[in-house]
């Protein structure tokens, strides 16, 4: 045997290695199992709890990130139940919930021995509560994935404004060395407290840790390896969708061409906000799209903190399901902002609304007309007689990345195949709707991909 004919061998071995089918697959990222279990979750819930929601007054950002609260004492949650909160979330369909330990004020919710401004300073269950520990614990009766979300970009108690600390010269450089310390204590308090979490999040990121920001992502990996990481300048194991409407663009990728989401460098790039939309199908790290929204959005609010007099303004059933479809069913995970009020419970409005948009998705996508998977170029569904049809559902093996690059429906009528619609990016869920038709069969065809396309899901159905 030649010299080149082994060669060729070794190469053909090494494509099948790859793929069970015999040919190479092009090099493209694939989630790690902690993205994976992102995209499983389809959607979550993220609490925001802090001083402010107990002064009466409508929050206003720029004066919450600059003037400290006068009276901590005003935290008294007589009612408080996050067993409450989880149910209402895990109703909904989310997966996973995140309570803010720390927001803007810099006040704590649990019982920290870095930062004294917290639980333990207030007169409330006698300076002993801790809601992260109720937190954790309620979403591991339900069944629900915790996380916790890390505010150190502001803090108005310390004077910390974007990641730095006030004043100059010496002074400021000693204060912002604390403070990084500090802030690294906060994280390994939380990481080694509260058993296995799901997701830390940290608002506005961690910065760059060779600049203003502490150095968090080597605690994370050490004390909590399984942990998504969200975000520094290095690392973002998910993005921002491009805005806070619980929606994102189409297409929407989960390859990006950074490993973080959010850099100096990138964000001052002409085209970030659209790749933050869109994310690039030829990227080389997976850093799959995040849509939130608060629940409480409608009539022109969007409040992630109660407010008094918003109980009319939580999203209708039609809106949250809007949402829905142009999230998860693009191939993002939603998360929802939930607002606990001054008595610690979640608005009975709110929960109600939240187990209508469960009931809704269950009644919506729960039972398809008909559902196919396979390893192939073309799927086809027939119905056996004419049937009404309005959406459909494809997914596709994303451990094996994003292979699907076009796509086309068609439904058979009167013996004749005709296109009901084309797309793009596919990647763990699609869902759209279609002008409804009567057909006896439906079709799928992957026009373009980067190889065999791993189809694990598709499905038609009529939604009344």
């Amino acid at each position: 045997m030649t010299k080149n004919n082994l060669f060729y061998l070794l190469i053909l071995a090494f494509g099948i290695f790859l793929d069970g089918n015999a040919q190479t697959d092009k090099i493209q990222p694939t989630p790690a199992p902690r993205q994976l279990k992102w995209h499983e979750a389809e959607m979550g819930a993220v609490f925001h709890y802090d001083l402010h929601v107990f002064d009466g007054i409508r929050y206003g950002q720029g004066n919450n990130r600059t003037t400290p609260v006068d009276d901590y004492n005003i935290f008294n949650p007589t009612k408080l139940d996050t067993d409450q909160w989880i149910k209402a979330a895990k109703d909904a369909g989310c997966k996973f919930a995140v309570l803010t330990a720390t927001h803007e004020t810099g006040f704590g919710l649990w019982q920290s021995d870095v930062n004294p401004y917290c639980l333990k300073a207030v007169k409330w269950r006698d300076g002993k509560g801790d809601i992260i520990r109720d937190f954790v614990n309620s979403c591991r009766k339900y069944g629900v994935e915790p996380g916790i979300y890390i505010g150190i970009r502001w803090n108005s108690l310390l004077g910390i404004h974007n990641f730095k600390t006030e004043g100059e010269g010496e002074f400021a450089r000693n204060r912002q060395i604390w403070y990084k310390r500090y802030c690294e204590k906060m994280v390994e308090e939380i990481c080694t407290r509260y058993g296995e979490l799901y997701m830390i999040w940290f608002d506005g990121g961690a910065d760059d840790p060779q600049g203003d920001g502490p150095d968090v992502e080597p605690i994370v990996n050490k004390y909590q390896p399984n942990c998504l990481f969200y975000h520094n300048v290095n690392r973002a194991d998910f993005r921002w969708g491009g805005s806070e409407s619980g929606t994102v663009e189409y297409p929407c990728w989960s390859a990006f061409p950074y490993p973080c989401s959010h850099h100096k460098q990138i964000e001052s790039a002409s085209n970030h906000l659209n790749l933050l939309k869109h994310g690039d199908k030829e990227g080389a790290y997976w850093v799959p799209a995040m849509a939130d929204t608060p629940l409480r959005g409608a009539n022109g609010r969007h409040e992630w903190f109660w407010e008094p007099g918003d109980e009319n303004n939580i999203y209708s059933l039609n809106e949250l399901m809007d949402k829905y479809e142009k999230s998860v069913g693009r191939n993002a995970t939603l998360i929802l902002g939930l607002t606990p009020d001054t008595t610690g419970l979640l608005p009975a409005g709110d929960a109600k609304r939240l187990q209508e948009m469960g009931q809704e998705i269950n009644r919506r996508f729960s039972a398809p007309v008909a559902k196919t998977s396979g390893q192939k170029k073309a799927l086809t569904l027939n119905t056996k007689k004419d049937q009404q049809i309005n959406y459909y559902m494809i997914q596709e093996n994303i451990k094996k990345g994003e292979r699907i690059r076009r796509y086309t429906i068609e439904a058979k009528v009167n013996g004749k195949w005709l296109v009901v619609s084309e797309g793009e990016s596919v990647g763990h869920k699609r869902i759209e709707k279609i002008k409804s038709i009567s057909a006896s069969a439906f079709r799928l065809t992957i026009n373009q991909s980067t190889s065999i396309p791993d189809i694990i899901n598709f499905s038609i159905f009529n939604v009344e």
